[in-house]
């Protein structure tokens, strides 16, 4: 049998971290070397994550002691702006363990690799420093990258997320009494994902994200205009011929349903519409926030970085 390779996952109690975790448990080369939580620390793993049958407890490691446990990879699953302390220590006491940060805190750094594998896994080949996408922003980017080089000034994507993406932190925008019924718009210019796809593709997107009331998944409209007219058999050939082969990536005729994608790894686009003179592009974008948008994603980065089939230990 292959020797395993031993993960640390730094910020463990969040939806994202569970969601990691149930994936590693299932996965036949990857083993969990530690897990980080403050408001845990001591606690059995097992007792809250039943996909793990293991004596692991969660520590709560500051940043140099993170190093110590020996680890060939650690996951940062940490809020905005906190990931520094540590990849500085990694920096300094670890320089080969591959750190995968969740948060926006590197997606901008052209030291890290951006692990959008559908359209980076080209420059992934020995990554150790690999910083994972936003939900919203793999939402846009596969909507928008096959029509790179074809669009006549920005694009606007209304997207509409399930509550979990607000995190466990209690707010207004993952209270589901106050979103009962509801759909609370936020950050509707300049938020970090509109700027993480502009900067990703060279090209200006203008987003409007909102929350609603079910637990996960995402839908993301993308109007698209178009520098000469296409027909919508060009359209669906374009789509088609960029994502073949992908086993994470379903084009669709008809427009995807957030509902069926919910608890699944993959993405699914369609809904392909042309005004009449062929000049405005409208589709939609289905994924699961915390799979696609985050811990599947991260597999899959973390299956790049040791050689291994890049979607080993995720159902498609």
């Amino acid at each position: 049998m292959s020797a395993r390779i031993r993960l640390g996952l730094v910020g463990a109690r969040g939806h994202v971290g569970s969601e990691l975790i149930r994936l590693l448990a299932g996965h036949p080369r990857f083993e969990l070397a530690f897990v980080g939580s403050r408001e845990r620390a001591g606690q059995r793993l097992a007792d809250h994550e039943p996909s793990y049958a293991g004596e692991l407890r969660y520590g709560n490691p500051e940043p140099a002691a993170a190093t110590v446990p020996g680890a060939d990879a650690v996951v940062l699953g940490l809020p905005n702006g906190l990931a520094a302390p540590y990849v500085q220590a990694f920096d300094a006491h670890a320089p080969d363990t591959v750190l995968l940060d969740l948060s926006a805190d590197y997606r901008f750094d052209p030291a890290w690799h951006y692990g959008l594998p559908e359209l980076t896994r080209a420059r992934a080949a020995g990554a150790r420093r690999i910083s994972n996408p936003g939900c919203y922003a793999t939402a846009m980017q596969l909507a928008v990258a096959p029509m790179l080089g074809r669009l006549a000034g920005p694009v606007q994507c209304f997207g509409v997320s399930g509550y979990s993406g607000a995190g466990t932190a209690p707010s207004e925008r993952n209270d589901p009494e106050k979103l009962r019924d509801n759909l609370m718009p936020y950050a509707l210019a300049g938020h970090v994902h509109e700027r993480e796809v502009g900067h990703q593709l060279g090209h200006p997107v203008e987003f409007m994200p909102h929350v609603a009331a079910h637990f996960r998944g995402i839908t993301l409209t993308a109007n698209l205009h178009l520098a000469e007219p296409l027909t919508l058999g060009e359209v669906k050939r374009i789509y088609r011929d960029a994502y073949a082969g992908e086993p994470l990536l379903a084009v669709l005729d008809e427009a995807p349903w957030v509902s069926r994608i919910a608890g699944r790894n993959g993405a699914e686009l369609g809904g392909f519409t042309l005004s009449e003179d062929g000049r405005r592009l409208v589709l939609v974008a289905t994924l699961d926030n915390l799979l696609k948008g985050a811990a599947t994603q991260a597999l899959q980065n973390l299956n790049l970085a040791f050689g291994l089939p890049e979607t080993m230990g995720i159902a498609t």
